[in-house]
């Protein structure tokens, strides 16, 4: 058997219990250690009792650290100090593996080359099948698509140690795993998909979490930086719309200047540009979705506010990290 650890970075949202509570029912051969990163500005150990409690016989192998509110790249990296084996296993807290995890990693990792760095798991996203999905189960489907997620993701501890860990400019659960894996990549590393299943429920979350996620455009700004604009081809990445975004938001600045200026006529030719870019935006969301009164709602509210939110955050994350050294310079 290939020794493993389990690290966990973890708000101590609800939904830790139940992860916790699945990885303590896997069948196989069971970590050597878990490692349960805290990553609250204030931690307040409390909270962490009933948690830690489902872990039945795998408590006494758990420990806690806390990271201080620094993001999950940083507190993975604080997991990774931590743990000893040649492999680490990442997960998030808020998805459940499965009832033979345990053993499926062990052979992920068994059968893993001496040159594979890392065994990504697979990960299902279960959604209602009496409705179509709400653009927001959508975007959390996508994860079951993605490469290279920390949603269930194991690496050799040496290959990470050899390009620096987690880069932790990279303050959301969002990009940080991608670079990582272009890093281990050329570090002359491969990664490969293994046979371990993991479920990641679909979160409650607030209408507004689709503009919120905005802020994600200015990791792309950082990646761009360190791996080139070709960097969505080789992270197999949707290149979403912000471009189109840039546009519509150009548009509506546009004829909120001249209008200011007396230029009405131009004024409302980028208006209309405005208006038409939103609406066929609003429509490639919701058509897709239930079309009930909430969502349909929903959806015309925030594709208002969208483009010039990722406008606005791309160019800021483009200023930012226009200087930006490589991570493994930082890291030293």
């Amino acid at each position: 058997m290939t020794p493993y650890s389990v690290v966990i970075p973890t708000l101590v949202r609800d939904t830790l219990a139940d992860c916790l509570a699945a990885l303590a029912a896997a069948t196989g051969p069971r970590p050597e250690q878990i490692v349960l990163v805290d990553d609250r500005r204030e931690p307040e150990p409390r909270a962490l009792e009933h948690p830690l409690a489902v872990l039945g016989d795998l408590r006494d192998r758990t420990t806690v650290v806390a990271c201080g509110g620094r993001g999950p790249a940083a507190a993975r990296n604080t997991g990774l100090r931590a743990v000893t084996t040649p492999w680490v296993a990442f997960l998030d807290d808020d998805v459940q593996v499965g009832p033979r995890w345990c053993e499926q990693l062990a052979r992920d990792l068994a059968e893993a080359p001496p040159d594979t760095a890392g065994v990504q798991g697979v990960i299902t996203v279960p959604l209602s099948g009496r409705r179509r999905p709400t653009d927001w189960e959508r975007a959390t489907a996508g994860l079951a698509r993605a490469r290279w997620i920390t949603a269930d993701m194991a690496y050799r501890t040496e290959a990470l140690k050899q390009v620096g860990g987690f880069d932790e400019r990279f303050p959301r659960a969002f990009r940080e795993d991608a670079d990582l894996a272009l890093r281990v990549l050329d570090a002359g590393w491969r990664i490969r998909r293994g046979g371990r299943t993991t479920r990641h429920p679909v979160r409650p979350a607030s209408r507004w979490v689709s503009v919120q996620q905005q802020r994600g455009n200015a990791d792309d700004a950082l990646m761009r930086h360190l791996h080139g604009p070709g960097w969505w081809e080789r992270a197999v990445a949707p290149r979403g719309r912000i471009r189109r975004h840039a546009a519509i938001t150009a548009a509506g600045a546009a004829a909120c200047a001249l209008t200011a200026t007396g230029h009405r006529r131009a004024a409302a030719v980028c208006a209309l540009g405005w208006a038409a870019g939103t609406a066929e935006f609003a429509r490639a969301r919701i058509l897709p979705g239930p079309r009930t009164r909430d969502e349909v709602t929903t959806m015309l509210a925030t594709s208002v506010l969208i483009p010039p939110a990722a406008t606005w955050h791309r160019l800021a994350g483009a200023w930012r990290h226009r200087g930006a050294p490589a991570w493994q310079e930082v890291a030293r």
